[in-house]
């Protein structure tokens, strides 16, 4: 026969291994910490001071005021799930991330105009403050357009801005803007596998046996018909011999060949990429993720 003592002590080692895996499960959840790089949530020109925890009507500020342009793409910080937040009088249009990491991510204020006023004629919807074709709940991946930057809810009349939060393990919101200052910018914004096409000028820095490092000044996109200004972004971009390396005496003028070692720091240059599939290390412009077509050198 078994003791009662002995099924006693048995059930008390069993609750107690229980307890201690709900235990170890809490805290490692707890635990979870968004990447050490996020995808900065703006594509485009982008104006923000670390404002975060400033007094507001409603209590401190809870995340970071991003200003940009009506209607700028507002992208996913890291691959996650989608959650539309329609009715808000405060927050306006309103959109949950949750990113694979844990860490869940508000964009607040997205755009309720129809037109480039502010008419406020526009709803919480797809096409209008979510990205046309999204949908609440939908998988979405690193760097994909979630939302359009507006200026619903309390920032009515207010210049167009992403307000935007992050909150680690989904706990209580910290200051993101440490994150924002080291975040991966984007060079365009297209659905993987789109094909692409990109036209970047810049300077040259230097030249390698394989491709050509330029400074980034701007950036145009297509057929999405993006384009970015003042970036400053060194690419290393690769040359293969089957490009076209020219010298021009100015923009959009015939060309003389020449030899890519010939190109000199600080030369002005104008560079198209070869027609490829989008892919996350393109929209980032890594290092020889890009392909040249054509190199233009301005003489000097």
């Amino acid at each position: 026969m078994i003791s009662l003592r002995t099924t006693a002590r048995g059930t008390l080692a069993l609750a107690l291994a229980l307890l201690v895996t709900l235990l170890v499960a809490k805290a490692s959840a707890g635990s979870k910490q968004p990447p050490e790089t996020i995808v900065f949530p703006v594509l485009g020109p982008t104006t923000y001071i670390d404002d975060f925890g400033q007094p507001r009507p409603g209590g401190p500020h809870q995340g970071i005021d991003m200003l940009a342009p009506k209607r700028a793409f507002a992208l996913a910080a890291e691959p996650g799930k989608i959650k539309f937040w329609t009715h808000s009088a405060t927050a306006g249009c309103m959109l949950y991330l949750y990113g694979a990491s844990g860490t869940t991510y508000y964009y607040i204020h997205l755009n309720n105009d129809l037109t480039k006023h502010n008419d406020n004629r526009g709803k919480c919807v797809a096409g209008t403050a979510y990205a046309r074709g999204l949908k609440s709940g939908a998988k979405v991946s690193a760097g994909q357009v979630i939302g359009y930057v507006g200026d619903s809810g309390d920032a009515d009349g207010v210049h167009p801005h992403l307000h935007f939060e992050l909150h680690p393990g989904g706990g209580r919101a910290v200051d993101p803007y440490r994150w924002l200052q080291n975040g991966q910018h984007l060079l365009f914004a297209a659905p993987r596998g789109m094909p692409f096409t990109l036209e970047l000028r810049g300077t040259v820095l230097s030249t390698t046996p394989d491709g050509l490092r330029v400074r980034t000044a701007s950036v145009g996109a297509w057929p999405m018909g993006e384009r970015q200004s003042k970036l400053g972004l060194r690419l290393l971009v690769s040359v293969p011999s089957s490009a076209t390396v020219q010298t021009v005496r100015k923009w959009g003028a015939p060309g003389t060949p020449t030899d890519l070692a010939g190109a000199t720091r600080g030369q002005a240059v104008d560079l198209w990429t070869a027609a490829a599939p989008t892919t996350l290390k393109a929209e980032r412009g890594d290092d020889l993720a890009l392909n040249a077509s054509l190199v233009s050198l301005l003489a000097r």
